[in-house]
């Protein structure tokens, strides 16, 4: 698949950039996809969430009333789950949510994915993207001239650009990733995907491990 390339005021330059067909023109394997994207958003949980079981709560375990007489059900502490104050049955513990996929499996999904984008028609391929200082005007600017300002751009750079990271940074609608770091999660999510040359070959050469 052959796609025009772009400059920063989103009109063509001439050249052209062969995206190759191992990467963004196989057949998408939807379940590769879902665990992909499944083991991400796992990843991102903290685990952190604990209620108190009974053995917790900070409370007397004097028996309550005598256990015969009263004509009501027995109770043997003020911490029994039945009151309110008392300890949680079965509640939420700290957990790793984390699970492991092969690689092979999440080079199918990300292919997946690109393929996806590249069917659609939501790749466009820039030149080269540099700011000479860190400017949220000129990120507003780039998306502007691709006319992408009200959807989700995904940027992928072939390598770390402190200045079009930090002018990005403040746009909701923006992400800025380096190639060693793409996932599917993040392709998917977005509307366009915004490449460089640079980053279709360091792609390419990165599936070809």
């Amino acid at each position: 698949m052959e796609v025009n390339v772009l400059n920063l005021s989103g009109k063509e330059t001439g050249a052209k950039v062969q995206l190759p067909e191992s990467v963004f023109g196989v057949e998408p394997n939807d379940h590769a996809i879902y665990l992909d994207v499944k083991q991400y958003l796992a990843n991102q949980r903290q685990g952190t969430h604990k209620s108190k079981q009974r053995n917790e709560i900070a409370g007397s375990t004097r028996k309550l009333h005598k256990q015969k007489g009263t004509g009501g059900a027995r109770a043997g502490s003020i911490k029994s789950p039945l009151f309110n104050g008392g300890g949680r049955v079965f509640g939420p513990q700290p957990r790793d949510y984390s699970f492991k996929l092969n690689k092979k499996l999440k080079q199918v999904a990300r292919k997946s994915a690109l393929s996806y984008k590249a069917k659609e028609n939501n790749i466009l391929v820039l030149d080269e993207v540099n700011f000479d200082a860190i400017k949220t005007k000129s990120y507003v600017s780039l998306i502007n001239a691709l006319n992408c300002a009200d959807e989700k751009t995904l940027l992928v750079l072939p390598a770390e650009n402190k200045n079009v990271y930090l002018s990005s940074r403040n746009l909701k609608k923006t992400k800025v990733i380096i190639a060693a770091e793409l996932n599917t999660y993040d392709v998917l999510n977005a509307t366009k995907l915004l490449l460089t040359a640079d980053s279709v070959k360091t792609l390419e050469e990165a599936f070809a491990k």
